[in-house]
Formats: C-alpha cells, structure tokens, sequence
C-alpha cells in the first residue's frame, strides 16, 4: 500500500474542522446563544429550553463544537456548563476572515 504525502496543510484542516463543527443549525444557534451571553457561562439545560430538540440530542452538538475547540464545559453534577473556548473562536473568526477576504 502506498502512502501519500499529505495534501492539505494544518490550516485548512482547522478552517474545514470549524466549518464542520459550525454545519448545522443548531450548533450555530448554539454558537449564538454562548456569544450573546459571553460574560457568563451557560448551562445546558438553558439551552435545551431554548431549542424543541432532547437534551440527549442538544449533548451531542455540545461535544462535537467542544471537539471543535470552539466551546469549553465544566462540569458540576448534575449540571453541565459551558462557554466560549475564546482562544478557540478567536482563531476560528481569524481564519475564516482570512479565508473569505480573499481574492
């Protein structure tokens, strides 16, 4: 079997990693709602009242913006918080500026 040099570089696979993680409407309403309330963090059953989706549902979009490195939880049994991971939205809003300024 040969093995292929690798093709894209560590930046466009952040940049396609925040797009995919940012690729449903719910983790962009989620994205939403911890910006808004960026000078506090949030607890997921706030947003589960927010959003007509089960919790179980509203976990998994959780874990994969947190994989993603955009959001960042802590937990509290039984409560589950969560915010901005602002190192990880800082990086993701630069690349994408950069990405879609260009010519």
């Amino acid at each position: 079997m040969e093995i292929k040099e690798k093709v894209y570089s560590d930046k466009q696979e952040r940049i396609a990693r925040y797009s995919k993680a940012l690729g449903h409407p719910v983790r962009v309403f989620i994205m939403d709602f911890l910006v808004k309330n960026a000078d506090k963090c949030c607890y997921s059953g706030d947003m589960a009242e927010e959003l007509p989706i089960a919790r179980s549902t509203l976990s998994q979009h959780l874990s994969e913006l947190k994989a993603a490195g955009l959001i960042q939880g802590e937990i509290n049994p039984p409560y589950i918080k969560y915010c901005i991971n602002k190192t990880g939205w800082e990086e993701a809003k630069g690349m994408f500026n950069g990405f879609f300024s260009r010519k």
